[in-house]
């Protein structure tokens, strides 16, 4: 079996790719309004790529990079946002900071030669 070195390189530049795209959601969600109150927060269950607040509203922003946006918001299935809802719940509850606070779970969407698209308010009955 021959080692292919140019297949390392794929997950670190992969890698950097999500962070960029995790850096230019956070400045689009800035420039929409949004204060950004966490970045890349780890909890038992869950990584949440931006904590987000705007008035009353506690947002869990993930983020996804695919070919188009509709893709990216499909690649979050309903197990991972059940941990994200969850560990958003955690944090209201541990932080006194958040009480009081509508939580409400949002991707930020990119795709190749595309401006980032924002779907809000991704919360359903049945992903709790």
């Amino acid at each position: 079996m021959s080692r292919r070195p140019w297949r390392r390189d794929l997950g670190a530049r992969s890698r950097r790719a999500g962070r960029a795209a995790e850096w230019t959601a956070a400045a689009w969600l800035m420039l929409k309004g949004y204060q950004i109150v966490g970045f890349r927060l780890k909890t038992a269950g869950a990584e949440i790529d931006i904590l987000a607040c705007k008035g009353r509203i506690l947002a869990l922003v993930e983020v996804k990079r695919r070919a188009t946006p509709e893709a990216a918001l499909e690649a979050l299935g309903p197990d991972q946002r059940r941990r994200l809802i969850r560990a958003g719940q955690d944090l209201i509850g541990k932080r006194r900071a958040f009480a009081g606070l509508d939580l409400r779970l949002d991707v930020v969407a990119f795709a190749p030669g595309r401006l980032p698209r924002h779907f809000r308010g991704l919360m359903t009955d049945d992903a709790i």
